[in-house]
Order: C-alpha cells, then sequence, then structure tokens
C-alpha cells in the first residue's frame, strides 16, 4: 500500500477518534493532544499496518495504548504542590538521609536472585534491564515475541516472590 493510499484511508477512518478521545481524556484539549499523537504513530508506523485489516480498530488500538501509557507514566509522578502563592513543592528544604547499607543489601539480594533464575528466564530479562525493547530480545534470542514477553513477565514473579522471602 503506498503512502498516500494510506494516508487517505487514514484521514477517510479518523473522525471516530475524537469522540473517543474525550471519553479517554475527559478535556478537550488533551483530547487533541492525544488525536494528534495518535494519527503521528499511525503515519510513522505505517508499515506495520497490514492492508485490508481493520483501520479503526488499529487506530482505536494506538489511542488507547497512548492514553494508558501517559496516564502510568503521570501515576508514577507523585508531586505535591503547596497551594502558597509561591507554589514550592512540600518539604523541598528537608533533607533526606537514606541508609545506604540497607539499600545495598537489598540490590545484592536482588542481583542474586537475577542470576538464580533458570537461564530461560535469566537472558530475556537481562536483556530486557539493558535496555532492550521486546522485539529486540525477539530477534536475538530467535523466539517469539510472545515466547519473550511470558519469560520476561514469569522472570518478574519469580524475582518478586524470591526477594519477598528475604
Amino acid at each position: 500500500m503506498s503512502s498516500a493510499e494510506f494516508n487517505t484511508l487514514l484521514l477517510s477512518n479518523a473522525d471516530f477518534l475524537k469522540p473517543f478521545a474525550i471519553t479517554l481524556t475527559k478535556d478537550a484539549e488533551s483530547a487533541k493532544d492525544l488525536f494528534q499523537e495518535t494519527m503521528f504513530r499511525a503515519i510513522s508506523n505505517q508499515e506495520k499496518y497490514l492492508a485490508g485489516t481493520n483501520i479503526r480498530a488499529w487506530l482505536y488500538t494506538i489511542m488507547r495504548n497512548i492514553f494508558i501509557n501517559n496516564y502510568r507514566r503521570k501515576s508514577k509522578q507523585h508531586l505535591c504542590f503547596d497551594n502558597s502563592s509561591n507554589d514550592f513543592l512540600l518539604n523541598s528544604n528537608q533533607v533526606i538521609i537514606g541508609n545506604h547499607a540497607e539499600a545495598g543489601l537489598r540490590v545484592k539480594d536482588i542481583q542474586v536472585a537475577v542470576h538464580g533464575l533458570p537461564v530461560i528466564f535469566k537472558k530475556p530479562f537481562l536483556l530486557y534491564l539493558d535496555g532492550f525493547k521486546y522485539f529486540e530480545i525477539a530477534e536475538l534470542l530467535d523466539e517469539p515475541l510472545g515466547t519473550i514477553k511470558s519469560r520476561i513477565h514469569f522472570a518478574r514473579k519469580m524475582l518478586k516472590a524470591q526477594v519477598a522471602r528475604h
């Protein structure tokens, strides 16, 4: 499928995304940003679209995934603002003293647990920790993508259980 054909197909099927974006974000400006990001990702990932498949479902999935990723990213940011006139972060002047010895022991426990994993789980998990994407790990290990995802998932579960015991 040529770029022109794809762009025509994309534009003719994109109108249903705007109400869906508003439903997800509950804000008109955020919805516009989400719609724009979805269209950008669709165009930049044109080669991943298989001609003949449902483009609406493909676009819906892209938008939903962007929204979920943004939501998760925002939920991890635990910023509390003081509503005083200067808008300083709460507790910004407090000095936090960490227990480096305890943190060091915890890191050692995690490293021992990772290296104690069975090889079938350890290889993909270590590659994942090194920053490789799932599909890159699948190519490197010559395994299906789903297999890599499940092995990393099970490696995490085993690590959580093992570290929780200590």
